[in-house]
């Protein structure tokens, strides 16, 4: 069906870009796409791929991720090769590596060619993706000067789950939320709330309610443990279009990052639930498409990722793949152990394997649709008894730090789906770009990640720095 629709797209998008759309998959390696698709075909009781929108755009390029000064590159550094064309050490935003001198990015070079400016993510809007686009720091663990660089921006909208540290270090100074406000910034919490603000707004941010952001500032919840109120990227996606829009009576089309953070947090924890994050970007850049067919000859969409994270491999020495079995699960790793902890206060000392086995069976098919060995089961007790004991061991990656228990189950989960995972950090692997529209004739083949922004920018006419 896509295939059909981008057939006829493809030979309609000749013009200049005047509305540009630059998709993020934080972590979305090309087994991560395929996966996706792969999972929704198996779904449907079939061998094969159930396509996603922007996967089947018309075309498409692998991209090379290594940073200046490592193979395997970080966030920061990945952000900043896409956002401004520059390669630099990992940990930098915005700076090349001599840790000292800032460089522009595609929303500066957008901005000065008089296009309204948005950036937005699902995780909190000084993470390292979203800082790359406007923030010069040598490390990307200044979050408050990197929120301080936000509200002292021209820029027009942002969106995320939150400041990470609003609080201003020096005593009885103004909070990055009452200098926003300075600075012409309308604060918005939740979707609801920027429907209310955003008619009389000048500026934007968008950020969840207060009470999500007391639970998780750091990110919107992943999409398998929404809640029907909780902020989602394409509320997020449906707001900054609709608010960059309004803006066109004194701007000259408009340039929308959008990030979707959660797919990399998923990989690294190994927890299959990327695969609903990156399902959810692809409702985001529906919103995203459903515009470029209003604005077919002057939209441009790219969707493409920072690096691959986990080292996905599809496969465990056996020519079959069950990632039907990923359907059943219903809540995130993190979440898992989260649930558990609260049962166990919940039941005291009433508390026992029966309870985890019954939570599990509901939340993860085990022993109703997915059949576990006898050795599996023992392993899942095993784990339990060493937590009850005082003895479990908890693993942390980089996000989350999951039990014994929390552990056993993401792994017996990858056996029994036959996936596996190389590590709980980023990797070297290819990373995909999608694109369509005006000027995606220029993404395809295999380019490097320096030159997605330079190439977006010359279809949108904007003038870039000297390279």
């Amino acid at each position: 069906m896509f295939a059909m629709l981008f057939i006829v797209a493809m030979a309609m998008a000749q013009g200049k870009a005047k509305y540009v759309f630059y998709f993020i998959g934080d972590g979305m390696g090309v087994n991560q796409v395929n996966a996706a698709e792969t999972y929704l075909g198996a779904l449907e009781g079939r061998i094969g791929i159930k396509e996603l929108c922007f996967p089947s755009f018309p075309y498409s390029a692998f991209v090379n991720t290594q940073s200046a000064t490592n193979g395997v590159t970080d966030s920061a550094a990945a952000g900043t090769a896409l956002a401004t064309g520059r390669k630099t050490k990992n940990g930098a935003l915005g700076m090349l590596t001599d840790l000292t001198t800032p460089i522009t990015s595609i929303a500066d070079w957008a901005r000065d060619a008089g296009a309204a400016v948005g950036i937005a993510t699902s995780v909190s809007i000084d993470h390292a993706t979203p800082a790359a686009f406007y923030a010069h720091v040598g490390g990307r663990g200044e979050t408050y000067t990197i929120g301080r660089q936000l509200v002292e921006s021209k820029n027009d909208f942002y969106a995320g789950s939150d400041f990470v540290a609003p609080k201003n270090p020096t005593d009885g100074g103004k909070d990055l939320y009452r200098q926003a406000a300075d600075n012409g910034f309308t604060i918005a919490r939740g979707y609801k709330d920027y429907q209310r603000k955003a008619k009389k707004a000048e500026r934007m941010i968008l950020l969840q309610d207060e009470e999500a952001s007391k639970k998780d500032c750091y990110s919107i919840p992943y999409a398998i443990d929404r809640g029907k109120d909780d902020l989602t990227l394409t509320d997020i996606t449906r707001a900054a279009i609709n608010f960059l829009t309004k803006k066109q009576g004194e701007k000259d089309g408009f340039f929308l990052m959008v990030e979707g953070g959660k797919i990399d947090w998923a990989c690294h924890a190994n927890d299959p639930c990327f695969i609903h994050e990156l399902i959810d970007m692809d409702n985001a850049v529906r919103v995203a498409y459903e515009f470029y067919q209003q604005h077919p000859d002057e939209t441009l969409i790219v969707v493409t990722a920072d690096h691959e994270t986990g080292g996905l491999v599809l496969a465990r020495n056996r020519y079959e793949l069950y990632l039907d079995i990923i359907g059943n699960q219903r809540v995130s790793i993190d979440r898992l152990g989260k649930d558990l902890k609260a049962m166990h206060e919940k039941y005291g000392e009433k508390y026992c394997w029966n309870n985890v086995k019954t939570y599990l069976t509901e939340n993860f098919g085990f022993w109703n649709r997915v059949n576990l060995t006898d050795m599996q089961t023992q392993r899942l007790e095993n784990a339990f008894n060493n937590i009850m004991k005082g003895k479990g061991e908890s693993v942390e990656t980089l996000y989350q730090k999951d039990d014994e228990l929390a552990v056993t189950v993401r792994d017996i989960q990858a056996e029994c789906a036959l996936i596996g995972w190389q590590v709980t950090g980023h990797s070297n692997g290819y990373v995909p770009c999608f694109a369509i529209g005006a000027g995606a004739e220029m993404f395809h083949g295999r380019i490097d990640n320096t030159e997605i922004c330079k190439r977006m920018a010359k279809a949108a006419n904007w003038k870039t720095p000297a390279f």
